[in-house]
């Protein structure tokens, strides 16, 4: 992953000159956020950029995804697609997801110089980053009532507003985030997790991806990603923090309903099993360098998988697993 500064500058497959790297590989800086004169927090491409970063893509650089879009864009778009590379096309891809949510989006990009679409991309990027807070801070708490047994308690009491006692530190969060393949009941095992021997990188996957909290070495797709810690996350964030228990009580629509979700998408299955996976660690302040947490690491192995053609079989019968979980009302033949 490239962790080049933003001065840098490479080439698309038909030579034309970037401003900067892929947008999908390099993840958004941290910087003070100033607001142009003529706009407010309400600005409708805020809004747009919640729903992007939950449902499209969390980690990109929406300056540097408009900036090379354009570029694309002006060489023909799709015409040009079988001159890129893997991963210029799924950079546009998701450009172009961005380009079908905004009406009227393309045209002003267009017609913007760059300086007013690094303007526009920041207050995307606005939205990203606050919707991604929100969703931190909102299962932070809850995933404590979902890991705790009903009618029951924790052995070892856990703060829904503090961490420190997460992760490998307690027998739950750490059942819950010990490898798949790993044995969190051995001693040892526990003991290296626990005092950092082993390190835990962000493609190792937790055991809690999968159904039932059991992973099947014999056939690694059995139960991957349908854990029901996924599901009570999943509608926590898109459609609603009351509808975890079905008994809807929310007086506003979730996330889903407002931005006129009616399916799956892949990254969000990816982001809702990264933010479950930040809310059982013990990392306080979610940050996408963190080599402990490893969150951009993690979600992006998790896409990779998703992405690849020759699992497409398996992720398909995933998407519609899913479905029938969030949205039931859905058909393939729409």
């Amino acid at each position: 992953m490239s962790n080049s500064g933003e001065g840098d500058s490479s080439r698309t497959a038909t030579g034309q000159k970037r401003i900067y790297p892929s947008a999908l590989e390099l993840g958004p800086r941290k910087k003070p956020y100033i607001l142009h004169p003529t706009k407010t927090t309400q600005d409708p491409l805020v809004h747009r950029g919640r729903h992007f970063g939950r449902a499209v893509h969390a980690f990109c650089n929406v300056p540097t995804l408009l900036t090379n879009g354009i570029v694309l864009l002006s060489e023909g778009g799709g015409d040009t697609l079988e001159s890129l590379t893997v991963d210029e096309r799924k950079e546009f891809a998701a450009f172009r997801e961005f380009l079908r949510a905004v009406p009227g989006l393309e045209s002003r990009l267009l017609a913007s110089s760059s300086e007013e679409v690094v303007e526009i991309g920041e207050l995307i990027q606005k939205g990203i980053n606050g919707a991604r807070a929100d969703d931190t801070k909102g299962i932070k708490g809850a995933i404590i009532d979902w890991i705790t047994p009903k009618g029951q308690s924790l052995s070892l009491h856990i703060p829904r507003n503090v961490k420190s006692g997460r992760g490998f530190n307690h027998e739950c969060t750490g059942a819950l985030l010990c490898p798949a393949g790993l044995d969190w009941t051995n001693i040892q095992t526990r003991t290296k997790l626990m005092n950092g021997e082993i390190q835990v990188p962000g493609d190792q996957w937790p055991v809690f991806l999968y159904a039932d909290y059991s992973y099947d070495p014999e056939d690694p797709w059995n139960g991957l990603l349908c854990s029901g810690l996924l599901v009570a996350a999943y509608k926590h964030i898109f459609t609603s923090p009351s509808s975890v228990d079905q008994e809807p009580k929310a007086t506003r629509s979730g996330n889903a309903r407002i931005h006129g979700m009616r399916c799956m998408t892949k990254a969000s299955i990816a982001y809702v099993a990264m933010q479950t996976r930040f809310s059982l660690t013990s990392a306080q302040v979610f940050s996408r360098t963190d080599l402990i947490t490893d969150s951009e690491r993690f979600y992006s192995s998790i896409m990779e998988l998703l992405d690849d053609p020759d699992e497409s079989d398996e992720v398909d019968q995933l998407i519609t697993w899913w479905n029938r979980q969030i949205f039931p009302l859905y058909t393939t033949t729409e």
